[in-house]
């Protein structure tokens, strides 16, 4: 079976003047000539034609083309698996492009408008974008999480490099605290943890002692926040979540309402 140029060009895809041209420089030279000289392709040069279109989807130039497929060492299954390694490299190549563009828009959903870079500086390892669709399935419909949202939306690198500072800042004190043994319902300790919710308040939304309360509780029970305060101090996620229970007691025990 052979093909004849304009037949190979609507199979392929390309323009004739792409045959002739590929034809011209060495690179795909038909293997017949009709008895008018028309040219003619055979099935091999037909897959050869493959294997050019192939490498240049991968974006190599004709002349490197040229030279990876004349390379005596590969046969057609050789450069199907080059081809394929390729473009497994290009998948992985952009799956992290596409990872990255998700990341930019889930953290500009959760309210952090930050570079990729500015957001490795302020938060290292966790990234705040890769738990913004489970916060809005679970507090979207709060006006919390609304505030939070449209609080931090107006924040640059100095806001977040500033709150995060001052929440390490607490967070090692409750430490030293603990280590210095201070019961959680200390008055150090309940101190400390009010400290941290006007800190919420003053950053992100109103945490009154009801909400502050319940955040105490899912720093325990979630193990995420547990691992986080945890790898502070041992026992610390425990620790701030009875000091914040005992807070809020002593918050309603003095007359003002929890909520």
């Amino acid at each position: 079976m052979s093909y004849s140029v304009g037949e190979l060009a609507r199979l392929s895809g390309v323009s004739v003047r792409t045959l002739h041209h590929y034809d011209e420089i060495g690179l795909l030279v038909p293997s017949e000539r009709s008895a008018a000289g028309y040219r003619r392709y055979s099935r091999e040069d037909a897959e050869r034609l493959h294997h050019i279109l192939a490498y240049r989807e991968l974006g190599f130039g004709l002349a490197a083309i040229g030279r990876i497929l004349d390379d005596p060492a590969a046969d057609a299954s050789e450069h199907l698996r080059r081809q394929h390694a390729h473009l497994m490299a290009e998948v992985a190549r952009l799956q992290g492009i596409i990872k990255g563009i998700e990341a930019m828009m889930n953290a500009k959903d959760a309210g952090v408008n930050l570079t990729p870079d500015e957001m490795r500086e302020v938060f290292g390892s966790f990234n705040p974008a890769d738990h913004a669709e489970e916060a809005r399935e679970r507090w979207g419909d709060t006006d919390a999480y609304r505030r939070s949202v449209e609080r931090t939306a107006r924040y640059d690198r100095e806001h977040w490099l500033r709150i995060r500072e001052e929440a390490e800042q607490i967070t090692r004190q409750l430490a030293s605290a603990m280590a210095t043994g201070a019961p959680p319902a200390s008055a150090a300790a309940m101190d400390l943890v009010e400290q941290h919710r006007l800190h919420i308040s003053r950053w992100f939304y109103d945490c009154d002692h009801a909400t502050h309360r319940g955040l105490g509780d899912l720093y325990v029970s979630d193990p995420r926040f547990a691992r986080h305060y945890d790898r502070v101090s041992p026992g610390l996620a425990a620790y701030i979540g009875d000091a914040i229970a005992a807070n809020a007691d002593r918050a309603a025990a003095s007359g003002r309402p929890e909520s």
